[in-house]
């Protein structure tokens, strides 16, 4: 039984920073030094990224004092973030799912299964209980939440539910995507730290499952997934008691660099196509250097992967979603000619965990 991902939805946040603007927030945020403050700027330059979306005004907007980092204190406890998240998470990933919805061949009456995936904000009753109420679907609508797993959360929610169609070829998924990275901003000076900012986003991606293509969907072939043990302190994601930290390496282009080409032909030998098979790259745009070492160990161009560079640079790294807006984004350029044809896509996460897919492109004249 094949599965089909029928459509993807995304939706961002109102509030748009260039880079400019945010390194002139962490400045002052931050209260850097001159040696500090040049090199925040080199590390800004060098991201690859030219702007970021927020739920919060913070970085965007002189608000005279008035912002959520400077209410009550200049960073606060882990609550009043996870009430950020509350009031505004759903809104945008309410937003993804109506849009996926709204392309696909699939009604909310007819959706059976919903799964909601985040790491960056926990509640319960959570999203998939208010999502369930917000777009209309049937109470009976069985629910998976998958948290706290970082950028690579999608792959699982993919593999869920192709397991699901896999199962029952009448059911119909909606996965939904949603991360506010903006609203754990740390006071830490340390270089781990200042690349975390200099590189997360907020925003959401929807996409609607099951056993039928549409006019315009994607095939999910095959998965392989591996975990660089060695590595597994070079990235990590914990609960402090002001917000959620970030703990990012330098290491970690190096540890992927190492890994990818086994993962990369483990996975397309299991479903006997290789590298030059491969017609599309969407690989998760983790950072600048990531997508680097993939070109090169790959050998595919800049070219190739330019959708992974055109997400980094509008968006940033959103966390979970952000390797479907990389798929939608190429999904929307394919023309008719384009039908039948490989598409390879890479995400990396904790653990040090590397995911890996090959969909399939279905195209209606």
């Amino acid at each position: 039984m094949a599965t089909f991902i029928q459509s993807i939805g995304t939706a961002l946040p109102p509030n748009l920073a260039s880079q400019d603007q945010i390194a002139d927030f962490m400045t002052s945020h931050l209260e850097l030094s001159s040696q500090e403050e040049r090199k925040l700027r080199v590390l800004y330059r060098a991201s690859g990224i030219k702007q970021r979306y927020s739920v919060l005004k913070d970085f965007s907007q002189n608000l005279n004092g008035q912002s959520f980092f400077k209410e009550d204190a200049a960073f606060p406890s882990a609550k009043p973030r996870m009430l950020v998240y509350q009031k505004y998470a759903i809104g945008l990933a309410h937003d993804a799912c109506l849009e996926a919805i709204k392309i696909s061949d699939v009604t909310k009456e007819e959706i059976t299964h919903l799964i909601a995936v985040s790491c960056t904000g926990m509640y319960a009753p959570g999203l998939d209980i208010e999502l369930i109420d917000r777009l209309g679907l049937k109470t009976s609508t069985q629910r998976t939440s998958i948290n706290f797993m970082g950028c690579y959360a999608a792959f699982n929610a993919m593999k869920v539910a192709d397991s699901i169609i896999s199962g029952n070829s009448q059911a119909k998924v909606l996965v939904v995507c949603v991360e506010l990275c903006s609203i754990h901003l740390q006071q830490k000076k340390d270089d781990e730290n200042l690349l975390a900012n200099a590189i997360f986003g907020d925003g959401a991606a929807a996409m609607i499952f099951s056993g039928a293509p549409s006019s315009r969907s994607l095939e999910l072939k095959n998965f392989y997934s591996d975990l660089a043990l060695q590595a597994r302190d070079e990235m990590g994601w914990y609960i402090g008691d002001h917000g959620f930290e970030m703990h990012l390496s330098a290491k970690v282009p190096d540890v992927i660099k190492d890994g990818i080409g086994q993962l990369t032909q483990r996975l397309l030998q299991s479903i006997q196509l290789e590298v030059s098979d491969i017609n599309y790259f969407a690989i998760h745009p983790g950072g600048k250097r990531i997508l680097d070492v993939i070109e090169e160990k790959l050998h595919i161009t800049k070219d190739q992967n330019k959708a992974a560079r055109e997400v980094l640079k509008t968006h940033g790294n959103m966390s979970s979603p952000t390797v479907l807006f990389v798929i939608r984004k190429i999904l929307e350029e394919l023309s008719e000619k384009d039908d039948q044809k490989h598409l390879l896509t890479f995400a990396f996460g904790p653990g040090l965990t590397m995911e890996s897919a090959v969909l399939k492109t279905h195209i209606d004249a």
